[in-house]
């Protein structure tokens, strides 16, 4: 896939900006590529409540990307989300890579968010602001994430969305698959 070189990610966030990166190297070692954050709608809530309104959000911000920014080759949606499995909380994001004529979608792995943060969810906040009130933390959504948190990094934010931009990125990798 050594033709595309212009990516659209769709948030000024660092850290999916940073995995997006990561993931197209991996899958196209021989590439050269320009990777650009933008800033664009992604018509669902704050905090995604469950794993349709994440995916959701995700196609929303890669579609809005490719419709705002058309002169790009790649446009990327990856939204976080929570969803309630009973009385527990589960974190997790959906990536959507876009191109003109494939789509590629992938959900990260899942896990379970401390009571104290899922309360604080619960009553409104995002999850990066409860991350930071439990953790005595700012800014965490553009460092490490919850999952860096919760794991003292290692897994960060970064690498947790890393392996989901790999695998949103089969069906541009397998373009005879798909």
């Amino acid at each position: 896939m050594s033709e595309i070189n212009k990516i659209i990610v769709a948030s000024r966030n660092p850290v999916k900006i940073e995995s997006v990166k990561s993931g197209y190297n991996k899958m196209f070692t021989n590439s050269k590529i320009e990777v650009e954050g933008v800033s664009v709608p992604s018509g669902v809530g704050d905090q995604p409540m469950d794993n349709i309104e994440t995916m959701t959000g995700a196609m929303n911000r890669a579609t809005n990307a490719k419709n705002q920014f058309p002169n790009a080759d790649l446009w990327v949606g990856i939204e976080g989300g929570i969803e309630k499995i009973g009385t527990d909380m589960t974190a997790f994001a959906w990536v959507v890579i876009q191109s003109r004529d494939k789509i590629g979608k992938s959900k990260t792995g899942t896990f379970f968010l401390p009571p104290q943060v899922a309360q604080l969810v619960e009553e409104g906040k995002e999850l990066g602001e409860a991350d930071d009130i439990v953790f005595s933390d700012s800014n965490s959504k553009q460092k490490g994430g919850a999952v860096g948190l919760l794991t003292s990094n290692v897994i960060d934010r970064t690498q947790f969305y890393v392996e989901a931009v790999v695998l949103a990125l089969i069906p541009f990798k397998n373009k005879n698959l798909y």
